[in-house]
Order: C-alpha cells, then sequence, then structure tokens
C-alpha cells in the first residue's frame, strides 16, 4: 500500500516549488498560470505542449524553465529535413576497430526542448511517441532506457502559419497538458522591456535531479476519494457524447487528469485532492485531445467550450459512507 503524504513532506515540497517558480518568474514575464501548469506537468510525470504564434517567448520560458530545475537539458531544432535517427541516436562504424558504437541523440536528457515540433512532418515527430509514453527508446532492436526524470516540452506555432505539418492525433494524446501562450497584457511588456534593457536575465539552477524526483514521488502519493475518480470519469465520458465531438477524451486522458490534479493539490499545500483541482486543470488536460466535428473545427475556442460546459453539468457528488 502506498505510504500516504506527511503534512511536513507537503510544506517542504511547496517551498522548493515556491522558489522555483520565483526564479523563472523572474526571467519570464508573463502570465503566472503557464507557469504553474509546466509544473504541473512536471509533478505528474507529463510532458507538455506550448502553442502560440512566434515571439511570445515560448522558447525563453522553457529554457528559464530547464535551467531552474537543474536538469540535463538538450535542444532540438525541428525542420523538414530533420530524420528520426537526429532524435533518437544511431549506431556509428568506428573505422579503426571495425565495430559499431551507439551515438546517442539529443533525447537522452532529462528535459528535452523540442522547439517548433510542428515544422517536422510526422514521421519524424514520431519518434517521440515511444519515449514519451515508455520512457525509453529502441534503436536497431536495442532498448534503451532514458534517464529519470524525463519531461518534453514542445513548442508549436498554429498550423495555420507556412511550413507546419499538424501533430498526429496518436502523440497530441502523449502530452499531459497543452498551453497557449499568447500575447502580454500592456504592463508585462513594459516590464518585460525594463528588464532585458541592457543584458537579458537568466535562471539560475535552484534544484536538482534528486529534488526532482522527491517531488513527482510526493506528488504520486497525494491522496484520492473515490467520489474524485467518479468525477473524473464523469467530465470525460461527457467530453465522448457530445454532439460537436467527434471523438472525446480517451482513457490516458482521464488518467492525466487525477495524475495532473494531484499535483495541483501539492502546488495548493494540499495532502488530497478536491474536485477544484480536477476543475483547474481540466481543459489543459482535455481540450487538445478533443477531435470536434468538421463544421466546429474553425471554432478556435470550441474544444475549450466543451471542458467548460462539461465542468457546468457535471456534478461532483460526495457519496455518502457509513459510520
Amino acid at each position: 500500500m502506498t505510504q500516504a503524504v506527511a503534512v511536513e513532506e507537503i510544506a517542504a515540497a511547496k517551498e522548493r516549488i515556491d522558489v522555483l517558480r520565483r526564479e523563472v518568474m523572474r526571467v519570464y514575464i508573463g502570465a503566472p498560470r503557464t507557469l504553474d501548469l509546466m509544473i504541473t506537468a512536471l509533478l505528474a510525470r507529463g510532458h507538455v505542449l506550448l502553442e502560440g504564434v512566434p515571439g511570445v517567448a515560448k522558447t525563453t520560458l522553457v529554457k528559464a524553465y530547464a535551467s531552474a530545475l537543474g536538469a540535463s537539458v538538450r535542444r532540438i531544432q525541428f525542420t523538414p529535413d530533420l530524420l528520426p535517427a537526429d532524435i533518437t541516436g544511431t549506431y556509428v562504424l568506428s573505422p579503426k576497430e571495425g565495430t559499431f558504437s551507439l551515438r546517442a541523440g539529443p533525447i537522452f536528457a532529462n528535459i528535452v526542448l523540442a522547439d517548433e515540433i510542428n515544422r517536422a512532418p510526422a514521421k519524424t515527430q514520431s519518434a517521440l511517441l515511444e519515449a514519451m509514453q515508455e520512457h525509453q527508446v529502441t534503436i536497431e532492436g536495442d532498448r534503451f532506457e532514458l534517464p529519470a526524470p524525463f519531461m518534453v516540452l514542445a513548442t508549436q506555432n498554429p498550423i495555420d502559419l507556412e511550413g507546419t505539418y499538424p501533430l498526429p492525433e496518436a502523440q497530441i494524446d502523449r502530452f499531459l497538458v497543452r498551453i497557449p501562450v499568447g500575447y502580454p497584457s500592456h504592463k508585462d511588456e513594459v516590464a518585460m522591456l525594463r528588464a532585458h534593457n541592457l543584458d537579458a536575465p537568466k535562471a539560475r539552477s535552484v534544484l536538482d535531479t534528486a529534488a526532482l524526483l522527491s517531488l513527482q514521488d510526493v506528488a504520486k502519493r497525494i491522496h484520492v476519494e473515490d467520489d474524485v475518480y467518479e468525477y473524473a470519469v464523469g467530465l470525460t465520458t461527457f467530453t465522448r457524447t457530445h454532439p460537436r465531438v467527434l471523438l472525446g477524451a480517451s482513457p490516458r486522458g482521464t488518467l492525466g487528469l487525477v495524475q495532473a490534479a494531484k499535483a495541483a493539490a501539492v502546488i495548493g499545500g494540499r495532502p488530497f485532492v478536491t474536485p477544484d483541482d480536477v476543475r483547474g486543470v481540466a481543459s489543459a488536460v482535455l481540450s487538445h485531445r478533443l477531435v470536434l466535428v468538421p463544421e466546429a473545427e474553425g471554432d478556435a475556442k470550441a474544444r475549450d467550450s466543451v471542458i467548460d460546459e462539461a465542468i457546468q453539468r457535471v456534478a461532483y457528488r460526495r457519496a455518502v459512507r457509513p459510520v
């Protein structure tokens, strides 16, 4: 049986998260919720898809975040001519010794920045599927474990821009959260100009891999009542029967919803999940997993409206338990 989380563990975890948040926000000037969702994905052992037009600091945010975590970081710039072996690595022949040795690709890192992921075709994007789901890669029939923790932070531009490819549904489903990054507010943009007036600030390392694994362990042991499980299933089931949805959220989406809610509880300093934790992450976890009917695809906010409707219409019911 999983050991319950002590109050002291939650307090220590929240203190570490607050330090991480302050350090990243010193470099990235924007909506705090964007960073909170990235931390949620980290604690839940998930991956992040940041979507926005060029120039809204997606890469700046990811680089600051990765630097502050104190883990190994590799960056992959996705281009139309990128090959799967450029991501995973391949065996190369040593002429002097006459043997093959593995040349590991950039996927072998704790934090992998997949920059402009939708610039590469589906064949190259699929090189990430096994890594994201099973934390391993297969090269020429040989399996290699990836380092722990492992997290993919992908950025993409809207697919209506020239030279981009829409991500396959199977790959989109493997991102725990999708975070839209819009233009900053007037106040934030002025603050950005001040901060970057001379030398752009850089994030310092405030954690390490041992601390990250400890935070993930705390999130894993957060208590979840059966009523919350029922509520999470109710939300995803609603998306599968909605008239504007062709394909609803998968069971992987339901699992991700609960894992993200547990991480949100840690960020909130609680050893248990509340319905508000589930509602708070529902849109980020579920909306990108929906395939809408053709007539609704043109509406940029249609997916979020389905999730909002699910939250409004699916009631949380606490079961009456015998005394």
